[in-house]
């Protein structure tokens, strides 16, 4: 199985459990790793035959831009519902960073794998 990566997706959104977290924007941090098979992209040159990355990243803004989960958990497991079942895909690793949540520590967040792997 091949692996399409779209890493260091900022997204703004409503996010966390206190009540100030509730009344403002906080951005959430996304890499992805999706499982594909860019054999027949590779040969055709052709965008319809790969997973499009640019439409990924256009979804997942509008998704989660609108959404307003109160944790990282349930906004990780949508994302990954929204790859896989959307774009095709049969594996997604979702890692989700809720940077500055936790003082002093830069990241903190979930990393979650979903689907089928393929070797």
């Amino acid at each position: 199985m091949d692996i399409i990566y779209l890493n260091d997706l900022r997204i703004d959104t409503v996010i966390g459990i206190f009540d100030w977290e509730r009344r403002i924007r906080q951005t959430v941090v996304f890499d992805l790793e999706m499982g594909a098979d860019i054999r027949k992209a590779a040969a055709s040159d052709d965008i319809a035959d790969t997973l499009n990355y640019k439409a990924v990243a256009k979804r997942l803004i509008q998704f989660v831009s609108e959404s307003e989960f109160q944790l990282v958990e349930t906004l990780a497991e949508k994302v990954a519902a929204i790859i896989l079942d959307e774009f095709d895909v049969p594996w997604v690793r979702v890692r989700l960073n809720k940077q500055g949540a936790v003082r002093g520590a830069r990241d903190v967040g979930v990393i979650i794998e979903r689907g089928r792997r393929e070797h």
